[in-house]
């Protein structure tokens, strides 16, 4: 049999049963001897017999599949939440694929339109937000989907699940103001993210509540890509700037920025103290032990699952998902 699939007809005629028998035991249906059952499942294995997912989609309507469209892989940040999202989504007997957009808006599109045509039942997605184009597209198209990490506030009918990305931006911000840094740079990322807006807010509420000014020279703005904080902070440093606290928008950029730091002499926290975004080290550990706001990926993760599944199951429901998962500070040995 070598060189061709294997299907139910060669079980059966292995078996010496018929097609129904071996279609029934293979989906565990109660009708078929529980010996029976096993002894076709041993048979199937030893065959090499897989069944038809396509075949079942197309009688049940669903393909048991979820894509999860994120825009950087590498940032472990995403790599955490895809992890969780697969965990949560095969508790309910659904497969993942991932597709990384690059946060590029066209990328984001054309991820879009691949997975609507694998006839995915849903997707979790973390949207580029250069435009709500996109998005109104898979509105309109009536796939469900969550949007993730970021939402569009003037598409309040977009369902997402984010964390509470001011609160996350104050608690690290009072936190540097607190410990005597008058002057706390603000390393964001692109301003139009949702959650770097939020997180800048949140930076803002935290010097008016000290009663301080806010520097605008301080808030920069940094590039996704791997390279560019570095080339900034290497920038201030030949400048001169006057801060002594950084507040990154997220973990891989406050280890650059210390990283730069440490290669011209500076040591963190003695000279600088540094907070990042994600909480990444919570579950990787690395010698550098960095202070992060910790958004709580795992629920998040675990919320947007829950919420495809139940759009998936309910497609007559027109209940709102709006969620906000809380955030904390956790404090390492980046600051004093």
């Amino acid at each position: 049999m070598e060189g061709r699939k294997v299907t139910l007809k060669d079980l059966a005629v292995k078996a010496g049963l018929s097609v129904n028998t071996i279609s029934r035991a293979l989906k565990d249906k109660e009708d078929i001897a529980a010996s029976t059952r096993q002894m076709i499942k041993d048979l199937a294995k030893e065959m090499g017999y897989v069944g038809n997912a396509l075949a079942g989609s197309l009688r049940s309507g669903l393909t048991r599949t979820i894509a999860v469209i994120v825009s950087d892989v590498a940032n472990p940040h995403f790599g955490i939440m895809v992890k969780e999202i697969e965990k949560s989504a095969r508790k309910h007997h659904y497969t993942i694929f991932v597709i990384n957009t690059e946060d590029d808006y066209e990328m984001e599109e054309r991820a879009i339109y691949t997975a609507i045509g694998k006839n995915v039942d849903a997707i979790i997605i973390c949207p580029s937000q250069r435009g709500a184009d996109n998005i109104r597209f898979l509105q309109k198209n009536g796939v469900p989907f969550v949007l993730i990490g970021r939402r569009f506030k003037d598409e309040p009918e977009f369902d997402y699940v984010i964390c509470d990305d001011e609160k996350g931006g104050y608690l690290a911000t009072k936190h540097l103001l607190d410990n005597g840094h008058k002057r706390v740079l603000f390393l964001n990322g692109p301003i139009r993210i949702s959650s770097a807006q939020e997180r800048l807010e949140g930076y803002k509420k935290a010097h008016e509540e000290a009663g301080l000014q806010v520097h605008e020279e301080l808030i920069i703005e940094v590039g996704a890509t791997a390279g560019d904080t570095r080339a900034v902070v290497k920038q201030l440093i030949a400048q001169q700037a006057e801060f002594t606290g950084i507040f990154a928008f997220n973990d891989v950029i406050a280890w650059e920025a210390a990283y730069v730091l440490s290669k011209n002499g500076y040591r963190v926290p003695d000279d600088y103290s540094v907070i990042g975004f994600d909480n990444i080290q919570s579950r990787i550990f690395i010698p550098f032990q960095l202070s992060s706001v910790s958004n709580s990926k795992g629920k998040m993760s675990k919320r947007a699952v829950d919420i495809v599944l139940h759009k998936i199951n309910h497609p007559e429901s027109t209940q709102k998902f709006n969620e906000i998962i809380d955030t904390k500070l956790v404090l390492r040995e980046s600051t004093k």
